[in-house]
This record gives C-alpha cells, sequence and structure tokens, in this order.
C-alpha cells in the first residue's frame, strides 16, 4: 500500500502538467472547432456563436493553402530530420572517438547556436540571406556567382539551414550521452577482433544507440511539423513565404487576421492528429527495426 502510495505522489506532478499542458488545450480547441460566429438574417443582426458540426474541418481540408502548407512542411521534414539526425550522430561519434581535441571546448562550440534564442537566430540569418546586407552574399558576387537564399528554389533549404544550425549541436550532445552508456567492454572486444574505427562506429556503436535515434527522430518530427518562427521572420523579405506557408502560420492566420477561431482550432486539431499519426509510425517503424 505504501509503494503504491509513493508511486502516486510522484506520478502526480506528470498527470497534473498532462493535464494542464497538454489535454485541456486540446480539449478546448477541439470543443471550438465545432463552433463558429454567424451572423443571423441578413448580416444586420449581431454575431452569435453557433455549432456548425464539422464545417470547419471541410473547410480546413478543401483549402488549397492549408493542403500546400501541410505539403511544405512535410518536405521540410523529409530534407531536415535525416540531415540533422545523421549530423549529430557523426558529430558524437566523432567526439567519442577520441578523435576530436579538446573535446569538451568542442562539444561546447558545436552545442552553443542550440543557446541562442529561435528568434534570435532566425534574425541573424535572415540579415545573412538578404542581398545589400549579407556580406556572404557580396563574398559570392566577387567572385561572380549570383545567389539568392530567398528564392522559389532556395528559401526551403534556406529555413532548413536555420534549423541545422540551432538544434544539431543539442542532438549531438543526447548522441554522446548515449553513446558514453555503450559498454567499454563490447568496445575492446570489436577491437581485439580487428574492428577500426569507422566499423566499430557504425557496426558496433550505432546499433547500441538505437534508442536515443528513435527518441530524437521522433522529437525532431514533432518539432519540425510546428514550422513557425523561422518563415514567419523570413517572410518580410521575401514574397515567396506567404502568411500560411506551414500550417502553424495557417493557424495563426485564421486566428489573428481572419478572426475565425473556430477554423483556426479545427486546423489545430488537424495537424494535432497528423503529428501524433506520423510519430506513432515512427516508432513501430523504429521497434520493428529493432527487432
Amino acid at each position: 500500500m505504501k509503494g503504491k502510495l509513493a508511486c502516486a505522489i510522484l506520478m502526480a506532478p506528470f498527470f497534473l502538467m498532462l493535464i494542464v499542458v497538454f489535454l485541456v488545450p486540446a480539449g478546448t480547441a477541439l470543443w471550438l472547432s465545432f463552433f463558429a460566429s454567424d451572423q443571423p438574417g441578413l448580416g444586420f443582426g449581431p454575431e452569435q456563436t453557433v455549432f456548425v458540426g464539422l464545417r470547419s474541418y471541410l473547410a480546413v481540408l478543401s483549402d488549397p493553402t492549408f493542403l500546400n502548407g501541410l505539403l511544405t512542411v512535410v518536405l521540410y521534414c523529409l530534407i531536415y530530420i535525416p540531415l540533422t539526425v545523421v549530423g549529430a550522430l557523426a558529430l558524437a561519434l566523432l567526439l567519442d572517438s577520441g578523435v576530436a581535441k579538446l573535446r569538451s571546448w568542442a562539444q561546447m562550440f558545436v552545442y552553443l547556436p542550440h543557446a541562442v534564442p529561435g528568434i534570435i537566430a532566425a534574425l541573424i540569418w535572415l540579415y545573412l540571406y538578404t542581398p545589400g546586407l549579407s556580406p556572404i552574399i557580396d563574398l559570392f558576387a566577387k567572385a561572380d556567382i549570383q545567389i539568392n537564399f530567398l528564392g522559389i528554389n532556395t528559401v526551403l533549404p534556406s529555413i532548413v539551414n536555420i534549423a541545422l544550425w540551432s538544434n544539431l549541436g543539442y542532438n549531438m550532445v543526447i548522441f554522446y550521452a548515449a553513446l558514453q552508456a555503450v559498454p567499454r567492454e563490447v568496445l575492446e572486444a570489436s577491437v581485439v577482433d580487428g574492428a577500426g574505427p569507422v566499423r566499430q562506429a557504425i557496426v558496433i556503436k550505432t546499433p547500441l544507440v538505437r534508442a536515443a535515434i528513435a527518441t530524437v527522430s521522433t522529437f525532431t518530427l514533432i518539432w519540425a511539423l510546428q514550422l513557425f518562427t523561422e518563415p514567419v521572420l523570413l517572410s518580410q523579405s521575401t514574397p515567396m513565404i506567404s502568411a500560411r506557408f506551414s500550417p502553424s502560420m495557417y493557424i495563426y492566420d485564421a486566428a489573428f487576421t481572419r478572426n475565425n477561431y473556430g477554423l483556426a482550432a479545427a486546423a489545430s486539431v488537424i495537424l494535432l492528429l497528423f503529428t501524433i499519426m506520423l510519430s506513432y509510425g515512427v516508432t513501430r517503424w523504429t521497434n520493428r527495426k529493432a527487432a
């Protein structure tokens, strides 16, 4: 009995945060999505909040701008997630191998960009991407290389670059911590069997940190699907990024520009379900690979 009571006390903060941070907002969004503000008669009367059922969901799913934003964020995930997972794992393996000298300093400098707030990081890169201001563009121009980081074919890679710069070091620290838990006797046995550093990293170390890879992949996916800060700031300098560039920007535009909270709530619920579905798929795929 005492064990169950202690377990309940220890788990209470988690469930309290789960209710306050996730269940209540999600439930509120679900409730709001079934209502809308309509004007009775010929539109001369006061607005009334009425039950509209699935009308907002049908409006979101039939809106090309939302579907294009969803496609954009999927493409963003396909580029960003492999780069950040593989890149962070490669850096962690390099640090763990002992090749990198001054390991703690190298780890700090790689992690340091993550300490910069996302808005500040986006502003820094906006400066570096803007023609007439960017020293990088001026340097390319001196070599007769014309490049537009905010063009129609380069704006998405430019956003991916900002995210990589900000989050690569954080994921590297997670992988590095997981590598420290790899049994040293296993590594010593692989050396006796003739495994070199590269083979040891790919064949021995990487499979042993599969759980960390799955965790990083899942959380990176969830974060990437909420793409918002970078495109919002870059939209100030390029027409290639519209007000509904991503689902999160669509939700913001619906709520605070069009004042259609029912539509914004419906889009939020759809994005939540889409995120849960993809996260579940990644988890199942990872578990199958592990089996």
